[in-house]
């Protein structure tokens, strides 16, 4: 683990703890994690046994993740494509203006920061699953279509386009 990283196990739980916070998971029975010093290891009851092998490579990276989410963080972006779509942030709301005859507002959950830049919408926050979690249902509110790309999607999404009524009928003859 990096300098400043410390971990412990106590009732079946591990806590990570760093500079941005604690994650703590609930460790499976079959899994067993030594923690000495600034090392970790995890190993399995039965190692040739495949549940106990999936089980392995997931602590594996949920310990990962959760490092990382102590000492850097996680980001996603969402991007809003459309005329008259808007979002600000609203005290522990997210309040968005995507198309509807009415604002959606999203309650921001604890641990999530949201920052928005022109129609960037930036979701940060140290557990991994959260952020990504609060990202995909902000976009769940308004899915991009594939007629004109209009509505929130992932910054690095490429939405496959449609070509249309007109399009088709013009080929067509």
């Amino acid at each position: 683990m990096p300098a400043g990283v410390t971990g412990s196990l106590q009732d079946g739980k591990l806590t990570i703890t760093g500079p941005k916070g604690t994650l703590t998971v609930a460790v499976h029975p079959r899994v067993k994690i030594n923690i000495e010093g600034s090392s970790l290891a995890i190993t399995v009851v039965n190692p040739e046994n495949l549940q106990d092998k999936a089980l392995w490579g997931l602590f594996a990276s949920l310990i990962k993740n959760m490092v990382t989410g102590v000492t850097q963080g996680f980001e996603k972006k969402l991007e809003m494509n459309g005329i008259g779509f808007k979002a600000e942030v609203r005290g522990q709301n997210l309040v968005l203006d995507v198309g509807f005859s009415h604002s959606v507002n999203f309650p921001i959950p604890t641990g999530i920061e949201i920052v928005m830049e022109k129609n960037i919408i930036k979701i940060r926050g140290i557990d991994k699953q959260l952020v990504g979690s609060v990202a995909a249902n902000i976009r769940s509110i308004k899915p991009p279509e594939p007629y004109l790309g209009k509505g929130i999607k992932y910054a690095d999404e490429i939405i496959r386009r449609k070509a249309g009524k007109a399009a088709t009928a013009a080929k067509a003859s």
